[in-house]
């Protein structure tokens, strides 16, 4: 384990480690084992709000390389920490147009661990130097690592070729002074404490990676020009829902009637920030220049027309 021992990660795993609260769980009524676990969950989203400052330090960094156009996304993980990150990762370009040829996913055992659990892979850190040289990392590029333990052999491969490749890392760990979070160009501890269920960390360790990741993407793409006034304003409508969806982003930003901002969100092909400006007035191909000029902000080119 890249020289640690396993009684050694024991030791510094409090996820692992039993909480003499739950002595006799399996004997408690449906509803006390309930709020045992419900509390736990509240425990595990609270416990963000000391993470804050690290999140929105992170985040900065993250969008300042993401802004370049050779730059990717990339995350990395195994178990349940992998499927947190992935499924983070898989609504970046739905909802903020991410470009998906640059969203990478790195996970322990590949596309099967998707689908059934492979845990030994979880140990094998030449497969994650392997995936990382298949990946080819760069100084451009933004890694997301995620493992409760903090020291995940596979993840902790990848983010250690990630670093020595100049890529900026973000490492998310629920355990302090842990190789992943020691290692990382950010760290971002979660202090979710110990499980109701020694071991469980799909449950507080997990809650707590999922409002993390979510609360970091979210920053990022915000600040990346992705959001005006708490609206996607780059999601495509491409179906129904999503249409409705659109015509009332543009309706309220733009100041029209639905029928207005439909019309405007025909005329190019769904976009909502040409549709926003071809509601207040500009063709399609002046929204497309407007646009093009600002770097795809939409805020800013509405800045320039008052």
């Amino acid at each position: 384990m890249n020289g640690i021992s396993s009684s050694s990660a024991v030791a510094l795993n409090a996820t692992e480690v039993a909480d003499p609260r739950y002595k006799g769980l399996d004997t408690w009524s449906d509803e006390a084992v309930l709020t045992a676990l419900w509390e736990g969950q509240a425990a595990a989203v609270a416990c963000l709000e000391a993470a804050l400052p690290d999140i929105a330090e992170a985040a900065r960094a993250m969008a300042n390389q993401l802004k370049h156009d050779d730059s990717r996304l990339i995350y990395a993980g195994a178990g349940s920490s992998g499927l947190l990150a992935m499924q983070d990762g898989m609504e970046m370009t739905p909802t903020y147009a991410w470009p998906p040829e640059r969203l990478v996913f790195l996970m322990a055992g590949g596309d099967d661990a998707r689908l059934r659990p492979i845990g030994p892979v979880e140990d094998d850190a030449e497969g994650a130097r392997r995936d990382a040289h298949a990946v080819g990392f760069t100084a451009s590029d933004v890694l997301v690592a995620v493992a409760a333990s903090g020291t995940t052999p596979y993840t902790l491969g990848v983010l250690e070729a990630a670093a020595e490749s100049g890529t900026l890392t973000v490492a998310i760990a629920n355990n302090a002074s842990t190789p992943l979070l020691d290692k990382a160009s950010h760290a971002i501890h979660l202090n979710s404490g110990r499980e109701v269920i020694a071991g469980s960390t799909r449950m507080a360790a997990g809650t707590a990676q999922k409002a993390a990741l979510g609360l970091l993407s979210t920053l990022v793409m915000t600040r990346l020009g992705h959001v005006v006034d708490g609206y996607m304003v780059s999601m495509v409508a491409d179906n129904a829902k999503l249409l409705d969806r659109a015509g009332r982003i543009v309706s309220d930003i733009a100041e029209v009637s639905e029928e207005a901002a439909h019309a405007a969100l025909t005329s190019c092909d769904g976009k909502v920030k040409p549709a926003v400006l071809v509601a207040k007035g500009m063709t399609p191909d002046a929204a497309a220049q407007a646009l093009a000029e600002a770097g795809g902000d939409l805020r800013r080119t509405l800045s320039s027309l008052n």
